[in-house]
């Protein structure tokens, strides 16, 4: 595939076949970043398939995932490159037992020290100096929320470049921009200046029929049957205002788990024993209980048939 893609319709199918069911709005976001070579800004609630949308790009693409897992006080190092240290002692230690290191040779062999040999490159490099006729590579930076704001302006002057300049060795510039796609889980506000460098999507829970079909395609061990009703308990689930609503990824589990016991269908004992399954928060399992587990189990009953 290369980012002549031709339409929406394909990025669907595409997807689909990789086991990733996505809606129209998403598809047309991921059409438009492949074709304009934009990176694409992709927020919502834990859960709903956000960091999923690059492991399949890269499975359809074939270009390498390289991944950033943003959290508070990322920096250069981490992102984008560092001096191999330990093997420039060692060069350097290796240089003066052969004589090397004289006064005269002293600057040459500083020099020596800051070549791509001790370069260690990190994902923001790898993905900028990626090697030219090959797929692109799929660069995620994920959780962007997470990171400190001195980062996010880094990573703003990078994508709007695409290269980056190290010192001692010049400038690197990427001869096919990687395919960029930045998760949020909106802990806090991203900056204006790159949300405008980037195509935007809300990523949405996915409808009831959807979201059964998701359940099947993942979990083909679960039948009909119990794949519609726990689509139909989540879908309750997620309308009981709790602090943490469960997402696709947990709705699968849960399907999963009745399915090791042996259920084919819901009660209200087995939701009860399994509701860690689904819900990760003592409060929320408090509240479902409290609401009443018997009302959610005949409404999902009710939903599913």
């Amino acid at each position: 595939m290369s980012r002549g893609v031709a339409d929406v319709a394909e990025v669907e199918q595409a997807f689909g076949a990789h086991g990733y069911l996505m809606d129209e709005g998403l598809a047309t976001a991921v059409f438009l970043a492949l074709r304009l070579q934009r990176p694409l800004l992709l927020e919502g609630e834990a859960g709903v398939g956000k960091t999923e949308v690059a492991n399949t790009l890269a499975r359809w693409t074939g270009g390498e995932l390289i991944r950033i897992q943003c959290y508070e006080g990322l920096d250069v190092a981490q992102t984008v490159y560092e001096w191999d240290h330990a093997r420039q002692l060692l060069h350097l230690r290796a240089a003066e037992a052969a004589g090397d290191a004289s006064a005269g040779g002293a600057e040459g062999l500083e020099g020596e020290l800051y070549t791509e040999r001790f370069l260690v490159r990190r994902p923001l490099l790898r993905a900028i100096a990626a090697t030219t006729g090959t797929a692109p590579p799929i660069l995620l930076i994920d959780e962007l929320d997470r990171a400190d704001d001195e980062f996010e302006a880094f990573l703003l002057e990078v994508l709007s470049e695409w290269s980056i300049t190290i010192p001692e060795l010049g400038r690197f510039q990427a001869d096919v921009p990687p395919i960029v796609v930045i998760t949020s889980n909106r802990t806090r506000d991203l900056h204006d200046a790159l949300k405008r460098r980037c195509l935007y999507h809300w990523v949405e829970h996915p409808d009831f029929e959807r979201e059964v079909a998701i359940v099947r395609l993942r979990a083909p061990d679960v039948s009909e049957r119990l794949a519609r009703q726990v689509a139909a308990a989540v879908e309750g689930l997620r309308a009981e205002g709790l602090y943490k609503p469960p997402g696709v990824a947990e709705t699968i589990d849960w399907a999963e788990a009745l399915t090791a016991l042996g259920r084919t269908t819901l009660d209200e004992r087995t939701v009860t024993a399994t509701l860690g399954t689904v819900l990760k928060y003592r409060e929320d399992q408090e509240r479902v209980r409290s609401n009443g587990v018997a009302a959610l189990v005949e409404a999902a009953i009710q939903r599913g048939a």
